[in-house]
């Protein structure tokens, strides 16, 4: 990225207001829904290659859905950053960018864009790196969802100061879901934080197995994205009462 183009998104930060709270709106009565706008995966294959950020998100957040996770990784999932910009502009809505993050830059992108918070894999990165992204993007105003699948990973999200805790059930390598991830972590996670449950929610039931391990939230991807209406397939899913964790 070219200086000009950096300080053009620096710009578009420093003049635009703090996003929606993400973590506070996963703090209701009911598990939170963060419902997925993604068009392909590759566990899935295609799911709705003409999906609309900004008209799908406005039925998730009529279905009930508390905040929107949006793939802006273009190879895999077909997404973009403006993605989030539609979605942002059409709901208000907190926002996650879901991408592989690596870099700085794409965290003055997702701000620039519209996110609220960002996900931070804590497999795929570094420690000190994960320490310095999620520092960053605390600078910018965004808060960050680190995604966890063991007790050492857990162990180094909880050095992050306010950091969201996800537990993805896939195994990001083999794309197999193993639900003992989350029935291990989840009750491991303290109650000050927010805990997401991650992969495998395809049904009302499976909200209720998230609630009973105590998730403050669950991410929901490919049924949503795949289902012909969004506003009914999250309603669906919402409404499940939150249990204390801990």
């Amino acid at each position: 990225m070219s200086e000009r183009d950096r300080a053009a998104l620096e710009a578009k930060v420093a003049g635009s207001p703090l996003p929606s709270p993400f973590g506070a709106a996963l703090r209701g009565p009911s598990v939170g829904i963060i419902a997925e706008l993604k068009r392909s995966s590759p566990s899935k294959g295609a799911l709705n290659e003409g999906l609309l950020a900004g008209e799908r998100g406005r039925s998730y957040i009529a279905g009930g859905a508390a905040a929107l996770s949006v793939l802006t990784e273009p190879s895999r999932f077909m997404g973009s950053l403006a993605d989030l910009s539609d979605a942002r502009r059409a709901t208000g809505a907190p926002l996650l960018r879901k991408d592989f993050i690596t870099a700085p830059i794409q965290l003055l992108e997702a701000r620039a864009h519209g996110a609220s918070a960002v996900l931070l894999i804590a497999r795929a990165l570094p420690p000190a790196l994960l320490l310095s992204l999620a520092a960053e993007a605390r600078a910018l105003g965004l808060e960050s969802l680190v995604e966890v699948r063991d007790e050492a990973q857990l162990a180094l999200a909880l050095d992050v100061p306010e950091a969201m805790i996800g537990v993805n059930n896939r195994d990001l390598e083999t794309l197999v879901i193993e639900d003992e991830v989350t029935e291990r972590l989840i009750p491991l996670i303290p109650a000050d934080r927010v805990a997401v449950y991650e992969s495998g929610v395809r049904s009302r039931e499976d909200v209720m197995r998230a609630a009973s391990l105590g998730a403050d939230a669950v991410l929901v991807g490919s049924i949503l994205s795949a289902a012909p209406d969004g506003r009914a397939a999250v309603a669906a899913l919402a409404g499940v009462p939150r249990r204390p964790r801990g």
